[in-house]
């Protein structure tokens, strides 16, 4: 028998500040290993604590966007369901630390990260592992589009904003395969943030209307393009994002789960849904948020949370007691 649509519970506020427990429990178990070298134990110990902290939570979260798929984790893999089971129905995508690199070698921008949707309204596009992605602030909708040639786009978000065009800051992911677009960012008058890792930070930024970022470009993971996108879109900005099978293989498995070759998924496809929630934690130092910091006795962590319905941000400074953490 289907359920009344009225009869189903949905993510609320009060789920949110629950799970930030989750993050900041990933966060600060990952602290010990900042700067050590060691990212497989960081993040192990991050998914450990976050699928702990998951566990105590009123609600059914079917895990969406996985840590395994990306790192072969025995937890916190696609399809899991995580949660107490009573509650509301969720679609989940974590990251317990978006940056295990950065965090390994002690560099800022690294966070742990859950974005929540509406049960069966996240993207799973896990068969394809990357996309090629466009986002900016309020100023790019309508006038910004990833089909467009990069130059411009520039120029034509420069108008919006009415800045110059040498004053427009893309950041773009540090890799070979962007030599050519950082290239054309270079070329149109635009300087660029090369980025050793971690561009859901950066895509935040780049929505955001304080930030020194404009846009953000460039091909990433596409399970972190549908986590920005409960970001992004609650915060008014534009994202887009077109599958970057890397072989034939894995386009024709891309094919075969649904998805969308050549096609530009747009930030109500990646998420269909304004329900939604983004939760993140710092772990190390950055623009978006402070990391852990251990102070005497406590322990203290920044997080925010970003409601899609409201397009309200909550900053949540904590302390915990470092003793219940030894």
């Amino acid at each position: 028998m289907t359920t009344p649509e009225s009869a189903v519970e949905h993510p609320d506020r009060n789920l949110a500040l629950e799970l930030v427990r989750a993050t900041e429990a990933a966060a600060i178990r990952a602290h010990p290993f900042i700067g050590k070298g060691h990212k497989n134990e960081a993040d192990k110990a991050a998914v450990d604590a976050m699928r702990a902290f998951l566990g105590t939570v009123n609600f059914e979260g079917l895990v969406v966007i996985g840590e395994g798929e990306k790192d072969n984790a025995p937890m916190l893999f696609n399809g899991e369901l995580v949660g107490t089971g009573t509650g509301p129905k969720c679609d989940i995508a974590v990251d317990p630390i978006d940056g295990t690199s950065l965090t390994a070698a002690g560099r800022q921008n690294a966070i742990s990260v859950i974005a929540v949707a509406d049960r069966g309204t996240m993207l799973d596009a896990s068969s394809i592992f990357y996309m090629n992605k466009l986002v900016t602030g309020p100023e790019g909708v309508g006038v910004c589009d990833i089909r467009k040639p990069v130059g411009e786009n520039i120029r034509a978000l420069a108008k919006a904003k009415n800045k110059q065009v040498s004053e427009i800051v893309v950041a773009v992911l540090d890799r070979p395969r962007h030599e050519v677009l950082i290239r054309e960012i270079r070329e149109a008058g635009a300087g660029t943030r090369l980025l050793l890792d971690g561009d859901v930070a950066a895509s935040i930024h780049a929505s955001s209307r304080e930030s020194r970022i404009d846009m953000c470009l460039g091909v990433g993971g596409s399970p972190e393009g549908v986590v920005t996108a409960c970001a992004v879109s609650a915060l008014g900005g534009l994202i887009q994002g077109i599958l970057v099978p890397r072989d034939e293989q894995e386009k024709q498995k891309g094919i075969a789960s649904g998805l969308k070759m050549d096609y530009v998924y747009e930030a109500t496809e990646l998420v269909r849904s304004d329900n939604t929630f983004f939760i993140a934690t710092g772990v190390t130092d950055g623009q978006l948020l402070e990391g852990v910091r251990r102070k005497g006795p406590m322990i203290r962590t920044e997080s925010m949370i970003i409601r899609g319905r409201s397009g309200t941000i909550r900053r949540i400074i904590a302390e915990h007691r470092a003793s219940r953490w030894s």
